[in-house]
């Protein structure tokens, strides 16, 4: 995996600070034009229905908020570093972030509906969108071996973790965790990346949204959004909703948002 792009890191690291102010952002913004161009391009999108074209670094910067524009440079950098049309693993790119996505966005509106503070949506939005990145040096890697780990796990009714532990000594959530401390990302991503499997062992300080990210994936895994080689995923865990203070129906509830905030996250990733 290649290195986690320098502006994005300081972007990331300067919104984390409490101390910084948006004049800082924009100074390290404009020091990458690209990032700079989807900054701008996201605020006149139709996702934040805006009535007039922003041009202003600082003004987009503003509206959008800084764990917006944050969490743009994370998913920017993360999605430009890897595998894109000439890819040829067993995993379906366009069927895994489609998986990813709806992680992602599921996480986020377990976030707002349990009371989270607004300015933490987009983190939980983070951390399930790069939940499984893991899986994908080990397709890249491993190539004809990995489809058929994910073939043996539908074949024998089990996790795909498990296999893959079984056959290359080595799973997802370890690679991981390899990818998220080569590209630096803060503990609670690294955390949801490294531990939404053996979340029960978890004793850190972001439980509560690694465990949103455990329910988001259980859920996504079985209402079949995408696919991330999982055939025979875990079922939610029922005290994984009690620590939550949730009930499975709240997933119901949530359905027809969940629906309209995947368009506007696919609108979001396109940018």
């Amino acid at each position: 995996m290649p290195s986690f792009p320098t502006t994005a890191s300081k972007v990331i690291e300067i919104c984390e600070n409490p101390k910084t102010s948006v004049v800082d952002l924009r100074k390290v913004i404009s020091l990458d034009p690209v990032l700079m161009a989807k900054v701008i391009k996201l605020i006149n999108t139709a996702y934040y229905g805006t009535n007039q074209q922003i041009t202003s670094l600082v003004q987009a910067t503003i509206m959008l908020g800084l764990n917006t524009v944050k969490n743009l440079a994370l998913s920017a950098a993360a999605l430009g570093n890897l595998p894109k049309g000439d890819y040829e693993g067993s995993l379906d790119m366009n069927e895994f972030w489609r998986h990813s996505l709806s992680v992602g966005v599921m996480a986020k509106l377990l976030a707002k509906k349990r009371g989270v503070d607004r300015e933490q949506w987009e983190g939980y939005f983070s951390a399930g969108l790069l939940h499984d990145i893991g899986k994908i040096p080990l397709d890249a890697v491993f190539g004809l071996d990995y489809m058929n780990a994910i073939k043996d796990a539908d074949k024998k009714r089990e996790p795909l973790i498990c296999v893959e532990d079984r056959l290359f000594d080595i799973n997802h959530c370890q690679v991981g965790q390899i990818v998220a401390e080569l590209w630096k990302l803060d503990r609670a991503l690294l955390d949801a990346i490294t531990h939404h499997h053996n979340y029960r062992a978890y004793n850190g300080l972001h439980k509560d949204k690694l465990l949103t990210v455990v329910a988001a994936n259980e859920y996504v895994n079985f209402s079949e959004p995408g696919f991330s080689g999982d055939a025979r995923p875990d079922k939610i865990d029922p005290a994984v909703l009690n620590e939550l203070k949730i009930s499975k129906d709240v997933f119901g509830e949530m359905e027809g948002e969940f629906v309209i905030e995947i368009e506007r996250a696919k609108v979001f990733l396109k940018i």
